[in-house]
């Protein structure tokens, strides 16, 4: 018994060394700039890796399945930074305060649904709907209400179809708040999911909302597993080969977030 717990003990010292090199080896940074050629965590998947290297040429890179995961990886020193979509990132600063969001981003990006490239008619609803969300500001109430600096939570609306048309597949990635994540209930809410919603209402269908890794999304919308795909998607030309993004319902960026000193 006596020999086991010498054994815990030194795995926990081991287990607490490791931690603390990693944190210590990190330096901590007051520019943007200080960032080239250090090591960012991105969401597998993404385009952000493509982002960061149009401005920091020599970066690294390592790759996470979950926001959270990420999060966590820079808390610990895992990496230096962590490049992601801006108002994700502006939740996780309101959330952790040994967190810091630099004011500057690193591109300018649009973001859009996407479909099946001969889905004409899916393209044109979702396109109406956020133009008609606009006309009407229900779309400037949205943003107000999903997009808080305070990094508090929001109700999802009840405005759903009663699906006299059939089912509506959304895939998403429920890792990207305040797009699309799982609240306290375990439901799939967020911005993009009440546009969605909006969409499945004009056609008389009943939104079936698929939660995947975000790596899975294209892939699974071109082997027709759903029938659109939503989640702070950036519209690229490469994507574009792939399938057809609507007209962009966002515009944000990439931005920086490091470990306060």
């Amino acid at each position: 018994m006596e020999v086991c717990r010498s054994r815990l003990l030194a795995t926990l010292i081991l287990l607490f060394l490791v931690v603390a090199t990693g944190c210590s080896k990190r330096e901590h940074f007051d520019r943007l700039e200080q960032l080239e050629g250090k090591e960012f965590a991105i969401l597998a998947g993404s385009v952000c890796d493509k982002l960061v290297l149009e401005k920091f040429r020599h970066a690294e890179f390592r790759y996470f399945n979950t926001v959270a995961d990420e999060v966590l990886a820079l808390q610990t020193g895992k990496v230096d930074a962590i490049a992601l979509d801006e108002p994700i990132l502006r939740v996780i600063a309101a959330r952790a305060p040994d967190l810091f969001l630099f004011p500057e981003l690193i591109s300018e990006d649009r973001y859009g649904y996407a479909v099946n490239p001969g889905d004409q008619e899916l393209k044109s609803a979702i396109d109406q709907t956020v133009r008609e969300l606009r006309e009407s500001r229900r779309y400037d109430e949205m943003i107000h209400r999903w997009f808080s600096r305070s990094g508090g939570k929001t109700l999802m609306p009840d405005n759903g179809s009663d699906g006299r048309n059939g089912v509506l597949k959304l895939g998403t990635a429920p890792v990207t708040e305040p797009f699309s994540y799982v609240d306290g209930s375990g439901n799939v809410v967020g911005f993009d999911i009440e546009v969605a919603k909006h969409v499945a209402r004009k056609l008389g269908r009943k939104l079936d909302v698929v939660s995947m890794d975000f790596g899975s999304l294209i892939p699974a919308l071109v082997s027709n597993k759903v029938d659109m795909i939503g989640a702070c998607i950036i519209i690229t030309e490469e994507r574009g080969r792939k399938v057809l993004f609507s007209e962009p319902y966002y515009t944000g960026g990439i931005g920086v977030m490091v470990r306060k000193r």
